[in-house]
């Protein structure tokens, strides 16, 4: 690997629309020399940046191989590549809380939405739960003298979570194509998929049992452990992380001003009451502070009992802070 940061992002699909989108609201415009079918950009204005397009279960492996440095993918993906079989999870997490070694989850992205969950055909109407599928895998094999046929492309996690809720009679049938039709075809008795709606699954005859969903996955910005990483490639990543830190602050912050002489007294209580930060007083007299964008209006109405008389509210493009979570955090994995 050259000195440059690698970043793998998705090379098709809605998925890559919104990554493109992502990064170009937080100033990091990706550019494709060759147009839409090149499998290399850029980013404008950071030339130690090289960008690679790939599949997203592809990017999985090479984040989990060290080919990459950052990525964005799935976090099924994540889990089913990099994840171990019978990975520890602590009481009250869910395979939602962590990232799977050698990945370090930098943040959630907020969009990718679906969840993967066990599917069974309607007609089981004694079927609602995973207490249910599992006394109907004991009956199967008595009755029909083989195992409970489950289609699915997620083996690992799949294995994970039936044998966690003691289903243990089953044969995982590794589905290349379009799973949710395994069970019309005859070559399974049910499925576990990844869905957002859930109506193909429905238009096939399926149903999700209730307890069955066995990851809430979203698209992440991950960094891989496993990569060489020198100044050049932290100098970069910091460069980026500074930039989507700064429009996830803007985000989540909004501007309000307020006609208030005498907020310097306020200031301690604002904090603490309203999460405000960055108190500054202008010299006509007004304040500007910065406020979480749940709080703003619990925070104008306290400030109109304070003698305020108008306030006004702005959202911002960016927030930039000297601290940066993100970038600490993966510095902190990196040692």
């Amino acid at each position: 690997m050259n000195g440059n940061l690698v970043i793998a992002i998705p090379s098709k699909g809605r998925l890559q629309e919104q990554t493109l989108a992502f990064f170009e609201r937080a100033g990091l415009v990706i550019r494709q020399a060759r147009g839409s079918r090149d499998y290399f950009g850029t980013i404008a204005g950071l030339d130690s940046v090289e960008v690679q397009f790939r599949s997203a279960s592809e990017i999985a492996r090479e984040v989990g191989a060290g080919n990459v440095h950052l990525a964005i993918t799935g976090t099924d993906l994540l889990h089913e590549t990099l994840g171990p079989a019978h990975a520890e999870i602590e009481p009250g997490e869910t395979l939602d809380d962590f990232a799977p070694a050698p990945a370090h989850l930098i943040t959630r992205l907020g969009f990718g939405h679906a969840n993967l969950v066990i599917a069974v055909p309607q007609a089981w109407l004694d079927v609602v739960s995973m207490a249910d599928l599992a006394d109907v895998a004991a009956r199967f094999r008595l009755k029909h003298h083989r195992p409970m046929r489950v289609a699915t492309k997620y083996v690992g996690l799949t294995r994970r979570f039936l044998t966690g809720h003691g289903v243990y009679d089953y044969l995982i049938v590794e589905s290349p194509g379009a799973t949710e039709g395994a069970p019309a075809a005859g070559t399974a008795e049910l499925i576990v998929d990844i869905t957002s709606t859930g109506r193909t699954l429905a238009d096939n005859g399926l149903k999700i049992i209730d307890d069955a969903t066995i990851m809430r996955s979203q698209a992440a910005l991950v960094a891989s452990l496993a990569a060489t990483w020198g100044d050049d490639q932290k100098a970069a990543a910091r460069a980026i992380l500074t930039r989507i830190a700064a429009d996830a602050e803007a985000r989540a912050t909004l501007r309000v001003e307020a006609d208030l002489t005498a907020a310097t007294g306020i200031t301690g209580e604002l904090a603490e009451r309203f999460g405000v930060s960055a108190p500054f007083a202008s010299a006509e007299g007004r304040v500007i502070l910065l406020t979480p964008a749940g709080r703003v209006h619990d925070l104008s109405t306290y400030l109109l009992s304070q003698g305020a008389t108008t306030i006004t509210v702005s959202r911002m493009d960016y927030v930039f802070k000297a601290e940066n979570p993100l970038y600490d955090a993966l510095a902190a994995r990196l040692g």
